[in-house]
């Protein structure tokens, strides 16, 4: 009988291995020098919007941003893609050329990749970063007294879900469609100047699935406030509707029972907070005295940020008004 992954991968026997399987977290990292370590990961998923560029764009963006969480900059990329035979060129072209420029805003290299013949169309990235050994960001680290940053709005799960249902404004589209492009490249690099206990970003898990992966890995609770999250225009709204896709209920049966949360949450707004969010924004915990040193290189960056939360002593999530 073969052992468990993460028993045949005994990280005392890797010692390099500074981020593995057993950590879940954002990305691997492996340290190759004393200055430095690869960070690596891999994202790819079906599409969410009509336009193969867009397409394309945020998905390369979405595997980007593991580098991103884990603090470091983005070096190679390589395409990781499935397409039906029937799938015109064209439009391969484009998804393809929407990865290549989000790559090359990176600053990365894209040096190739791997196609398979798929019915449905599938596209995404296997990304190589790097960080220094001493700088790398995990979801572990939060502390009682820590602020909660976050750095791009929500709602983008239940505005696609609007689009494929074909009930979606045009202009709630467009505003998804620019946040899930923009890399957070730029709020990785200010919240390394200022230094932070915790980093993830929020993708398909939700705000708090992810929050919850930082509560339990760092063995404190989250309070988060509802008046003080940042949504796109039209999200609410539908999910007043009961616009949800299907990792909505699934985050739900996953995470709720450690999630508390005030009796005047709306049932919408709750199944919100559990809904999937492709290429969001990070989510990072630092010391409250910093605050006002990443508040002024974010306003002089023309980064935007909103402080959701604090991190107590306790576990779980709580969910406050």
């Amino acid at each position: 009988m073969l052992r468990p992954l993460q028993n045949r991968f005994d990280p005392r026997h890797y010692p390099n291995l500074l981020v593995g399987l057993g950590d879940g977290d954002d990305a691997a990292v492996y340290r190759i020098s004393e200055d430095v370590a690869v960070i690596q990961t891999v994202d790819f998923f079906t599409p969410i919007v009509d336009d193969p560029y867009d397409y394309g764009a945020i998905a390369a963006a979405n595997a980007l941003s593991d580098v991103y969480a884990m603090g470091g900059e983005a070096v190679l990329a390589m395409n990781v893609c499935g397409f039906p035979d029937n799938l015109p060129q064209g439009i391969i072209a484009e998804i393809l050329r929407g990865g290549a420029d989000k790559v090359a805003e990176a600053g990365a290299v894209l040096v190739g990749g791997h196609t398979v013949r798929d019915n449905e169309p599938k596209y995404g990235l296997a990304v190589m970063g790097t960080v220094h050994p001493q700088r790398v960001l995990t979801k572990a680290g939060a502390r009682p007294g820590d602020r909660l940053i976050l750095t791009k709005p929500l709602g983008v799960g239940v505005i696609t879900t609007a689009l494929k249902r074909s009930i979606a404004q045009p202009a709630h589209v467009t505003q998804a469609v620019s946040s899930m492009e923009k890399l957070n490249r730029t709020a990785a690099q200010l919240i390394q100047e200022v230094g932070v206990h915790a980093c993830t970003d929020i993708t398909g898990f939700a705000l708090l699935g992810h929050g919850m992966e930082m509560a339990q890995k760092s063995g404190v609770r989250l309070h988060i406030y509802v008046e003080r999250l940042p949504f796109l225009e039209g999200a609410i709204a539908y999910a007043e509707q009961q616009v949800f896709p299907g990792g909505t209920c699934s985050n739900q049966r996953m995470y709720e029972a450690s999630v508390d949360f005030a009796p005047q949450i709306s049932e919408a707004m709750r199944m919100l907070l559990f809904t999937p969010e492709t290429s969001g924004g990070l989510l990072v915990a630092l010391p409250a005295e910093r605050l006002p040193q990443l508040a002024e290189r974010f306003q002089a960056a023309g980064e935007p940020y909103w402080v959701i939360g604090e991190v107590v002593a306790g576990e779980g999530i709580q969910v406050l008004p």
